[in-house]
């Protein structure tokens, strides 16, 4: 327990107890503990409201929902849905990542291609990846193609911006010394761009896989004959709306569990931010 010196009458120093420390639960109990009750909470209020309404093609209850889910997995279509969908979205994401991480570092350490290539982004970075589904229809066809474009587009400027910004927010001191050191550039973006900047580009991998999450589904809406988004809107048409909150129920578990993945992996490659 600390204490506390606290001067008395003849100069002596006297040690007095402090306060008493409160108790506080264990984080990571009491995280799970709070999102079970939230969640719980959501749930809830959800069958109220369908008890109000009562319509299953306007609001079907979550029991209503959790049905159709065990009979969809049941039936293998909803396996095959969410490979498809998984499929898209790694190889889109992927090769979002494989341009953006070097193309960030690159301009943040040349000025003469940051100045000749930033117009164009700040050009194309505000039009939504939904924007790009005619023409990726017209370029590739209805398929896994178009799909890998649209989700490419989605994920690519989240990406690019962070690794930018964690670019140009390199130490110049960290700079001087390589360059002392006769360090040349591929070692210079290798060795001090890279690390300096890693936080910034797993930050901005865990927003990209949002974002390509998001444009898969909206992609195969549209531009596909599978995948989860494929299955909401074949529901819709259907007016099975117990079918269509699978879908959404499912895109929200799994984008829950990748960004849980990549908090993990920031985690392990940066023990320091903890």
């Amino acid at each position: 327990m600390s204490v506390i010196a606290k001067r008395s009458f003849w100069g002596l120093g006297e040690k007095t107890s402090a306060a008493p420390r409160r108790f506080y639960w264990h984080r990571p109990g009491r995280a799970l503990l709070l999102g079970a009750l939230g969640l719980s909470s959501f749930f809830l209020l959800w069958w109220l409201a369908s008890l109000w309404i009562r319509n299953v093609i306007l609001l079907p209850s979550p029991w209503a929902m959790f049905a159709g889910l065990i009979e969809l997995a049941g039936s293998g279509s909803l396996w095959k849905d969410i490979f498809a969908s998984l499929r898209r979205v790694f190889t889109g994401f992927a090769i979002a990542a494989s341009l953006a991480v070097p193309l960030g570092l690159v301009l943040a350490y040349s000025r003469t291609w940051r100045h000749l290539v930033m117009p164009v982004v700040v050009l194309l970075r505000p039009i939504p990846p939904i924007a790009w589904i005619p023409l990726a229809i017209v370029w590739f066809g209805i398929g896994d193609h178009s799909s890998f474009a649209i989700t490419a587009v989605a994920a690519f400027f989240p990406i690019f911006l962070n690794t930018f910004a964690g670019g140009i927010g390199v130490d110049s001191q960290h700079l001087n010394a390589a360059a002392s050191l006769g360090a040349g550039r591929a070692a210079i973006l290798r060795r001090i761009y890279f690390p300096s900047a890693l936080p910034m580009i797993l930050t901005g991998l865990r927003i990209g896989m949002g974002q390509a999450w998001m444009a898969v589904v909206t992609a195969e809406l549209v531009a596909a004959q599978s995948g989860l988004g494929f299955l909401i809107q074949m529901s819709r048409l259907n007016l099975e709306t117990s079918h269509v909150l699978v879908g959404m129920f499912v895109i929200g578990v799994i984008g829950s569990l990748m960004t849980s993945l990549l908090s993990a992996l920031e985690r392990q490659l940066l023990p320091w931010k903890e």
